[in-house]
């Protein structure tokens, strides 16, 4: 009996580079390249890293592909390449048939357009007639139970009501090839039931690709399972051990590399951290800046990541009702993270101080820290901690007046 493969990636490499300025300079650099038909060079330059490197694997139509690994491990590159919004530097990739996709929360959607707009953008893209989109359409707004809020825009739809209406029109447009990152995770369990059930449906007609931390989910869904360590194929095949290789990785817990960047015009650093903290204690950090304009309305945010490379807490000043007004020129501004009610164990923490006015990294670390929770054996309740200011050198805290939160950081 013949297979219909539907995916082939053969020996697909991705590199990145981790400097934003070299980056846009190699760009233009291989674009022009291109266009005068020189080859533009493979080989690894100032700061770059491999994010894939010779992956391959062959997807046939009735089968579910999990793709599992650490934070960082390659995954969601893989599926952009798949997906065509990124091109690999070696290798190729071939898909037949209609590509489904959701691969990021709001990915494919315009903001300032309504659900029903975006449902017809998306149906089109996908080479649907309007015909077949005014079928479907029903379907869709019944799935993603958005009726009262199907003309209202998608900017204003909470982060589920996003995967609702991002999952409805990628099934419902019939793919050949469904690929989903763990965006799913953010649905609530009523909902995670129905994805399920629609899976099961299409399994037959279409082949997937599906991206998660729940091993439960992978063992549930998947018939085999991609294993990708630091942007290489470590299994490929039976779901059971490769969801040993998985833990196996995890347990190792070997910390990724730190990373820092700053925006243009701002010099900044992270000061102090605790290395160890008792159950129920603190984690206290500065961060140092130097400002060329003042700021009005600054943000924090800091996120812990356990040995399984997922977040363990996100404590974000945003959500809990408070910001920051920064003096230029120089200033010192200390914070605290808890109670801390973590399960024993190591943890890396990634901060960053954003610009809300415009949204942008002021100063971004990722896992600049790794500290050592002195907490309970066994898992902790999921909760998020309070952030607070401790002290400023050079600016102001202001309570969101919005939020509904803004006297909890007293």
């Amino acid at each position: 009996m013949s297979v219909d493969v539907l995916v082939r990636v053969e020996r697909v490499s991705k590199k990145f580079c981790r400097d934003l300025k070299r980056s846009l300079w190699y760009g233009l650099k291989d674009t022009a390249a291109e266009l005068v038909g020189r080859d533009g060079g493979h080989e690894l330059r100032r700061d770059e890293f491999w994010a894939l490197e010779s992956v391959s694997l062959e997807l046939a139509r009735g089968e579910c592909l999990g793709l599992i690994g650490r934070n960082g491990a390659g995954k969601t590159t893989l599926l952009k390449l798949m997906n065509g919004l990124i091109k690999p530097d070696r290798g190729r990739i071939e898909l037949t048939g209609r590509i489904g996709a959701l691969i990021s929360l709001g990915a494919g959607f315009n903001p300032i357009l309504t659900g029903r707009e975006n449902i017809y953008v998306n149906g089109a893209v996908l080479g649907l007639t309007k015909k077949e989109i005014d079928g479907r359409l029903a379907e869709i707004v019944e799935f993603a139970e958005v009726h009262d809020f199907v003309d209202t825009p998608v900017q204003s739809y909470s982060a589920g009501m996003q995967v609702r209406l991002g999952f409805a029109v990628a099934t419902t447009m019939q793919p050949d090839v469904l690929l989903l990152d763990e965006v799913l995770a953010v649905g609530d369990v009523a909902f995670r039931a129905k994805c399920y059930e629609r899976l099961a449906r299409l399994r037959d007609s279409a082949a997937f690709m599906l991206v998660s931390h729940d091993t439960d989910q992978i063992a549930r869904v998947c018939s085999r399972v991609l294993v990708l360590d630091r942007g290489c194929v470590r299994h490929l095949g039976d779901v059971e051990e490769g969801i040993r290789i998985y833990q196996e990785l995890s347990r190792q817990g070997t910390p990724m590399s730190s990373h820092e960047q700053t925006a243009e015009g701002t010099i900044a650093s992270i000061d102090g951290g605790d290395e160890s903290v008792a159950d129920g204690g603190l984690f206290t950090f500065s961060i140092r800046l130097e400002l060329l304009q003042p700021v009005a309305v600054a943000d924090v945010r800091v996120v812990f990541w356990g040995e399984d490379g997922m977040p363990a807490l996100d404590a974000y000043t945003r959500t809990q009702g408070w910001s920051l007004a920064l003096d230029s020129g120089n200033s010192i501004v200390t914070l605290a993270v808890g109670p801390l009610r973590l399960q024993r164990g190591h943890y890396t923490v990634s901060i960053a101080l954003l610009n809300r006015a415009n949204n942008l990294h002021l100063y971004w670390g990722d896992r600049v820290r790794t500290i050592e929770m002195q907490g309970p054996v066994a898992a902790a309740v999921a909760y998020t901690p309070p952030l607070r200011c401790l002290s400023i050198s050079s600016g102001n805290i202001h309570p969101d007046s919005s939020s509904p939160e803004a006297r909890s950081f007293d």
